[in-house]
């Protein structure tokens, strides 16, 4: 008998255990591919398992991102460039296409755990000068078409990622909350289309760029943890704009008749590079108290139930465009090559932890020639304006990384970037003899000089494996408790 009591007292706390499990829910981010050396798909994947991210939301249909994924435990949603929209809005025949082969596909033959949708990116923005208005709803209708043809329609649901500029306030109080008049009736046939169809509304909230938009705007505000004066709106108050931006969506959705309509939170971060307020100890305060709020379920004062959030970024891209600023690039919770760039609880105590098994280039750097002269001016200006085009220099300049490096430096940076993305290839270091290779390490901290992943293995790989199956703790647990009952059975019947 004391045997079976020790079966029975296991067995109980394995089950207050898992039910714990149940309660706590995962974490979800952003991965971008806008990288010139990527990391490999399954070690992101990995990335991705060690830190608690059961939620991934791609930007594209990535055939090595959704090979890898697959089987994974981890809910994808896989995005639609603008630039597809309108061959998608055209024919539903394209629509039926884009989804067997980017959906369909990777279900069936892959495991891939495809959730939904993310059909264009913000299509509304005021710089896109309405060019994608007359295709996204189109889109939307051909991609749910398409979705219920292949037998996915309620596997598989539909969403439109906004950016905050959808909707505004002339009270300056998120009560006040309403949909751009130009685009009222257009977000009331999305809405309803995607709440009689099972989707959802993504949201994509930047305090960052509320603070970088407006130069009175009170910078402590953009924080969660803050000092900055509350907004009172009637008997709410708010502490911080993040609250307050996902309020008046509420709002405007609430008095558009669709107050219950599920609403996920898109993208939502801090960079660490790229501007004078886009630093490491910026970024760690804002997004550890995001984590701290998902992690502890914490919804907004005009809806308690916390929606997803899906953290901007997974880690730094340095090949998107920097025309918003340099900053674009620096997103990440990690750097470019899934190292951590500063400490966080990834939730109960759980440590960041850096991506495994990353291959690199050389130990070397380009750095420029002690010997060289500066005779010639525009020569050298000119070597670091083409490696800069052709490289990453957004940690230069004012409140950046490295703004604060001599000019020699400054130019040794900028051969190593280009040195670096032409993976340290013969040539790549000579820019009109100004140049040397060294394997002294030049960083002077804060600012880094990379060197870059080795990504030639990765273009001559052979056809991917089957992928690794991935095992949740929840399924663990279901085995140990499938385990216990086995034996609780079998000592149960000795007796």
């Amino acid at each position: 008998m004391g045997q079976i009591h020790s079966f029975l007292f296991i067995f109980l706390c394995i089950l207050g255990y898992g039910e714990l499990a149940k309660g706590v829910s995962g974490l979800a981010c952003n991965w971008g591919l806008q990288s010139t050396h990527p990391l490999p798909p399954n070690i992101v994947v990995r990335l991705l398992k060690d830190n608690g991210f059961d939620k991934v939301k791609l930007f594209e249909a990535d055939p090595g991102a959704l090979k890898a994924l697959g089987r994974s435990g981890i809910q994808v949603m896989v995005g639609i460039p603008n630039d597809m929209l309108a061959s998608l809005a055209s024919n539903v025949g394209n629509a039926e296409a884009w989804v067997q082969q980017n959906v369909s596909n990777y279900i069936s033959n892959h495991g891939t755990d495809i959730r939904s949708i993310a059909i264009g990116n913000e299509p509304f923005l005021h710089d896109y000068k309405d060019r994608f208005v007359n295709t996204i709803f189109p889109a939307l209708q051909n991609i749910q078409a398409a979705l219920i043809k292949a037998g996915l329609g309620k596997q598989v649901k539909v969403t439109i990622p906004l950016n905050a500029d959808v909707y505004q306030t002339d009270t300056g109080l998120p009560s006040g909350g309403y949909f751009r008049p130009e685009l009222q009736n257009l977000m009331m046939n999305i809405i309803k289309f995607l709440q009689d169809n099972g989707g959802f509304l993504a949201i994509n909230i930047y305090p960052f760029l509320s603070m970088q938009a407006d130069p009175s705007f009170p910078k402590e505000y953009a924080f969660f943890n803050n000092t900055a004066k509350p907004l009172v709106d009637g008997s709410i108050v708010y502490t911080n704009v993040y609250d307050a931006n996902f309020d008046t969506l509420i709002s405007a959705l609430e008095k558009s008749g669709f107050g219950h309509m599920p609403v996920v939170i898109g993208e939502v971060g801090w960079p660490t590079d790229g501007d004078s307020s886009a630093n490491i100890d910026n970024a760690k305060r804002f997004n550890q108290a995001l984590l701290d709020r998902i992690v502890h379920g914490q919804g907004s004062p005009r809806r308690r139930t916390p929606p997803d959030v899906y953290i901007f970024s997974l880690y730094d891209e340095d090949h998107k465009s920097t025309l918003p600023g340099n900053f674009e690039r620096h997103w990440g919770i990690f750097k470019y090559d899934g190292s951590i760039k500063y400490p966080l609880d990834m939730g109960n105590g759980r440590a960041i932890v850096p991506a495994k098994g990353v291959k690199y280039l050389a130990r070397q750097w380009c750095v420029m020639s002690p010997s060289a002269g500066v005779s010639d001016p525009n020569t050298l200006a000119q070597s670091i304006t083409y490696a800069c085009e052709n490289g990453d220099c957004t940690s230069l300049g004012y409140g950046s990384s490295c703004g604060n490096l001599d000019a020699q430096s400054n130019a040794s940076y900028a051969f190593n970037t280009y040195f670096q993305t032409m993976n340290q290839s013969k040539g790549a270091c000579n820019f009109n003899n100004m140049a040397v290779i060294t394997t002294v390490d030049p960083s002077k901290p804060p600012c880094r000089f990379e060197i870059m992943i080795d990504t030639r293995q990765q273009k001559k790989a052979s056809p991917t494996p089957s992928p690794t199956v991935y095992r949740s703790s929840a399924a663990e647990i279901e085995d140990i408790f499938a385990a216990l009952i086995t034996g609780i059975v079998g000592l149960f019947t000795l007796i």
